[in-house]
């Protein structure tokens, strides 16, 4: 395997209450593709936790009072700092999470987008007034609400967005006033500190944002300590579900996994269906939550579409990352690597037909597709989080949507029909937080809201629905009698 260019190795510290500490543990961090070490960074301790939360806390006396312009000043000046060092943070993000470079370029303008709304946003946390004279006793008397930040907050992020999935938690904690102890993902740290420095620079108050790789154990405070007011959690169910049993009296936002379906029927245009289904299929080798996974295809024109998919299947390139030409790169860890194939391979012993794809080099897996599955098979039931889709047909549509419910997850889902009959009784009987009509369910822009149902989470993301999660209305009742 072809070794990946990369910038000489350093050894990055951690933000806590604003100073940068070089203590802990140094760990290093490793490309997918290769295994090069690509940095080292600092492991905290559960005292630098517990020192962590302490800043956190003693910070939002601060933010709590700061006016909304100075919150939109500071997203704005992190805006900008991204867009000046687009090309480091897209490197970065290339090295440590194996997305391929033109994938972290866009990766890289979204975050420049989600923090340039986060301060539009800032200005925009209205409250409301009650009119109370509805009955004889309350005569002379109304209200106004307001919403107040909750206070510090918990952020745990995953590898697969290590830069904008960090945004969507902290550009909403400035937004509106609260404050957080953020831990990356322990594979990608590199972009959560690069970006801990741009809102440093951009004046937001020592200890309002404190960034530390923490060992699974010691992160354990992040969710049990009373201080902290949420925690924001993107990752996989198992991890989230238990997040939430052990999380007390704090609110719990959870952004887990998916196995996204899509339904195309045979009013489609087949061909802009089957492009769409590539990207959202193998698109960072299928390490999203809202990769296409399952495609259910009316029968009359299934074998058209697959012909499609497959076509454009192939054409995509594998490779190292950082080459321009790579469409799909390498899956986080090898043994993820692993897990998937053998997935593939046991749906072929099975009965399922491998129409292209399924050969793994290390941490690569070409992209997959099968055909002939059924959906108790692993590579439709659960979720397979690599660059893997089946394609299988349906004789009645609403059986399809009955098929795509199936699953435990409910995060979103996508459907290609032009008749709006259709559409809109799959829009109420499909159990899942987001539809796409006329696209795939890996379609996100990133002020609209986000989340699941059943096992795919709890709350929205999306900047002006997060910051309603992070803050609280609070009435004022004024009598004038």
């Amino acid at each position: 395997m072809a070794q990946m260019t990369v910038t000489p190795v350093t050894t990055q510290s951690f933000l806590l209450d604003g100073k940068w500490m070089e203590e802990g543990d140094p760990v290093e961090i490793r490309a997918p593709y290769d295994g090069t070490v690509v940095g080292r960074v600092f492991q905290g301790r559960r005292e630098h936790a517990e020192a962590a939360i302490a800043a956190a806390v003693k910070a939002f006396g601060t933010t709590r009072r700061l006016p909304a312009f100075e919150r939109q000043r500071v997203l704005r000046r992190v805006a900008e700092s991204i867009a000046h060092r687009k090309e480091e943070f897209a490197h970065t993000l290339a090295q440590e999470a194996g997305k391929p470079i033109k994938a972290a370029r866009s990766e890289v303008e979204r975050a420049i987008f989600t923090f340039t709304v986060a301060g539009e946003e800032s200005t925009r946390i209205y409250g409301e007034y009650l009119p109370l004279d509805w009955q004889e006793f309350t005569a002379g008397r109304w209200g106004i609400v307001r919403r107040f930040p909750l206070g510090p907050i918990a952020g745990i992020t995953p590898f697969n967005f290590p830069l904008n999935l960090v945004a969507h938690k902290l550009a909403p904690v400035i937004a509106s006033g609260c404050t957080m102890v953020l831990k990356p993902a322990p594979e990608t740290p590199l972009s959560a500190l690069l970006l801990a420095e741009a809102v440093q620079q951009a004046g937001w108050p020592d200890g309002a944002l404190n960034v530390l790789p923490l060992s699974n154990e010691d992160a354990t405070l992040l969710v049990t300590d009373e201080r902290l007011k949420l925690i924001s959690f993107t990752g996989s169910a198992s991890v989230g579900w238990d997040i939430k049993r052990k999380a007390g009296k704090k609110k719990v936002l959870l952004e887990l996994g998916g196995n996204s379906g899509v339904i195309v029927h045979s009013d489609a245009d087949l061909a802009y269906a089957a492009e769409r289904c590539v990207t959202g299929g193998f698109a960072y080798a299928g390490q999203s939550c809202i990769s296409v996974q399952r495609i259910l295809v009316e029968r009359s024109v299934c074998s058209r579409f697959t012909e499609l998919l497959v076509a454009g299947t192939k054409k995509l390139k594998t490779g190292d990352p950082l080459q321009e030409s790579t469409d799909v790169g390498p899956l986080i860890r090898e043994s993820d690597a692993v897990r998937a194939s053998d997935w593939v391979q046991e749906a072929v012993r099975g009965g399922a037909r491998l129409l292209c794809g399924g050969q793994r080099k290390g941490s690569v897996l070409e992209p997959t597709v099968l055909t002939g599955t059924r959906p108790e098979m692993k590579v439709n039931c659960q979720e397979i989080f690599a660059p893997v889709v089946t394609v299988e047909p349906y004789d009645d549509f609403m059986q399809a949507v009955r098929q795509i419910n199936s699953s435990p997850y409910g995060l979103q889902a996508g459907i290609f029909t032009r008749d709006a009959k259709l559409l809109f009784n799959a829009y109420e009987e499909l159990e899942v937080g987001g539809l796409m009509a006329g696209d795939v369910p890996t379609f996100r822009i990133d002020h609209m809201p986000y989340g699941g149902i059943k096992d795919s989470g709890l709350g929205r993301e999306g900047l002006r629905y997060a910051i309603e999660e992070m803050t609280e209305p609070k009435l004022l009742v004024m009598n004038l009698r």
